[in-house]
């Protein structure tokens, strides 16, 4: 009777160390990109604080590939708000992305050890 209690137990382990790897996996991915979204966002921030420094009638030029294109202030502002926006909301799902990772595998630790409690009660 031990033995498969025993093996249930085992094999519950497993699926348990498998599921936090690959939770710590996606929680370690998650994170690289929030801070890499909030470099993005502090950048298109700075940029944005330089340009309102400048006179209405200065030229500027939005870069794409190799080549660089003329675009007016209010343009390259609305270009810059709008890249703060996206990296925002990006970020929100990421976070809630996060805390959905983690509390699986908080509900599956909390499963394993409802199952070692009622195998020690039998």
């Amino acid at each position: 009777m031990a033995a498969p209690i025993d093996l249930e137990l085992k094999k519950a382990f497993a699926e348990l160390q498998a599921k936090m790897i690959d939770t710590q996996q996606k929680v370690k991915l998650a994170d690289l990109q929030i801070e890499q979204l909030t470099r993005v966002k502090k950048h298109a921030n700075l940029t944005h604080a330089e340009i309102a420094m400048l006179p209405n009638s200065t030229r500027m030029y939005e870069g794409v590939g190799r080549m660089f294109i003329l675009q007016s202030k209010s343009e390259i502002n609305s270009q810059l708000t709008e890249k703060q926006k996206t990296a925002d909301e990006k970020i929100k799902e990421l976070e809630q992305k996060k805390t959905y990772l983690e509390r699986s595998v908080k509900e599956a630790e909390d499963n394993i050890r409802e199952m070692l409690m009622s195998r020690r009660a039998q």
